[in-house]
């Protein structure tokens, strides 16, 4: 049956499009909606909130991806928590640099589920390169040894349920831990808008940790405010206003959204932001 089928954010707001339910079922963690939109293509949503379209999870994981695959030494051994639709798995894939992928995922009938319906963004499930670990990406990062990850890419939902513990310091300080200095960090870090006080909190978080910060944004129609962000970390020597162009290229001729050009304007900061978090670029 078509209907409207909403995101209800808070008792003023609410974020839907018209389509009709193709599957449902109730997880160990969470409820697990997967529709046909009229406008927008399949989606899935988790716990009644959108967590990918079709025709935006280009642009979210792109963004989520790229700007940290560009810019980290090394992006041999990358590791993804959460990311249970196999978008960003995809992105990932796209470099020959990279020889190991771990998808770290809580709830393993995201997987399954997202295999079953969305073929068109989870592309890479067979690529030899990728290990599937249905477990907790919280204690996956405390357990790993120091230095053992180059890449680090958190595809988190909002800072409820599950994933909640994907934004607490003591998660940042064992990525900066994994990543010994030398990796980098890309995480969603929500709306600058609708979730202005978890997307400051993300970034200055972020700075106890690691001695670069950057947010960046792009628009995602689906999510609440319209604008959302990625912010990337490191202690490395490596820039994220100087990206290597050879892996640009590498993957631009596929991607649909990341180019040069984006990533440097997706740099651009907010006054509010830069206000609240000292970040002037």
């Amino acid at each position: 049956m078509i209907r409207w089928i909403d995101e209800v954010y808070d008792s003023n707001r609410r974020f839907g499009l018209r389509g009709q339910t193709l599957f449902a079922m109730q997880s160990q963690y969470q409820h697990i909606e997967i529709v046909e939109t009229e406008a927008h293509g399949r989606g899935l949503l988790l716990d009644g909130m959108w967590m990918t379209v079709e025709a935006d999870e280009k642009v979210y994981h792109e963004m989520l991806v790229h700007p940290a695959l560009t810019t980290a030494p090394s992006i041999e051994n990358v590791l993804v928590i959460g990311g249970g639709d196999g978008g960003t798995i995809r992105e990932v894939l796209r470099y020959k640099d990279v020889k190991r992928v771990v998808l770290a995922e809580i709830d393993g009938d995201v997987v399954e589920v997202s295999r079953r319906f969305l073929p068109n963004i989870g592309t890479a499930w067979d690529d030899p390169r990728l290990e599937v670990c249905v477990c907790d990406g919280t204690a996956f990062v405390a357990n790993a040894a120091p230095g053992s990850w180059d890449v680090i890419l958190v595809d988190g939902s909002d800072p409820i349920g599950p994933a909640k513990a994907l934004f607490e310091d003591a998660f940042f300080a064992a990525c900066a831990r994994v990543l010994a200095g030398r990796g980098v960090l890309s995480v969603q870090g929500g709306s600058p808008t609708a979730q202005y006080d978890e997307h400051i909190s993300t970034i200055q978080v972020m700075k106890n940790h690691f001695s670069q910060v950057a947010p960046m944004y792009a628009p995602i129609g689906i999510y609440p405010g319209g604008a959302w962000s990625f912010v990337w970390g490191t202690s490395s020597d490596s820039s994220i206003e100087q990206p290597l162009l050879d892996r640009i290229q590498h993957v631009e001729s596929d991607t649909y959204w990341y180019n040069h050009s984006v990533h440097l304007g997706a740099l651009a900061q907010p006054n509010h932001v830069r206000r609240v978090v000292g970040l002037h670029r």
